[in-house]
């Protein structure tokens, strides 16, 4: 999947990679995607929380060895 941008959240805990998200998202319009890194597993919950909370749309995840991938798209 092609992201406008890409966040690298890997090794920062809870609350660290939705703060940062959502730096990120205020500098994208709306219909761009930014990929999110992090390897903090509480990241999947919050993500998916947030996205639905703040009307932006998860398109897909995926984790692999440690590290969660997310893409969101920004309403």
């Amino acid at each position: 999947m092609q992201a406008t941008k890409v966040l690298d959240a890997r090794g920062l805990s809870c609350p660290m990679p939705i703060v940062r998200t959502k730096k990120a998202m205020d500098t994208l319009q709306s219909g761009d995607i930014l990929e999110v890194q992090t390897t903090d597993s509480g990241s999947v919950n919050d993500l998916t929380s947030w996205t639905k909370s703040t009307g932006h749309q998860m398109l897909d995840s995926k984790e692999n060895d440690g590290v969660y991938v997310f893409w969101i798209q920004k309403a």
